[in-house]
């Protein structure tokens, strides 16, 4: 599935299905094939993914010095995965622009 994220104040955001589903997921909205994101729940989604962001880059930070290599390390993280994201969220929330999928 791709989810198209649409809105008057920022430009269509196209993304993965996976990608798309764990960020709403994080912001506390069950993956679905219509929704809205209000002006007012931008605040709290926009801190749920910055937190969510730091977790993971901390639990990453802890590994070993000199652990040898593994898959992980060609991982894409949350940090870039969900930037176009939270971008479009704080430039909606500063215009006072819904956020919508699949209509």
């Amino acid at each position: 599935m791709i989810y198209k994220f649409k809105s008057k104040a920022a430009s269509d955001l196209v993304m993965l299905g996976p990608q798309a589903e764990q960020i709403l997921r994080i912001v506390g909205k069950e993956p679905s094939a219509q929704g809205i994101f209000e002006v007012n729940s931008m605040p709290a989604a926009i801190k749920a993914i910055e937190q969510a962001v730091a977790a993971e880059e901390a639990a990453g930070s802890t590994g070993a010095a000199g652990a040898a290599p593994d898959d992980s390390a060609d991982r894409i993280g949350l940090r870039p995965r969900a930037w176009p994201f939270l971008e479009m969220l704080k430039r909606c929330h500063a215009e006072g622009a819904i956020i919508v999928w699949g209509v």
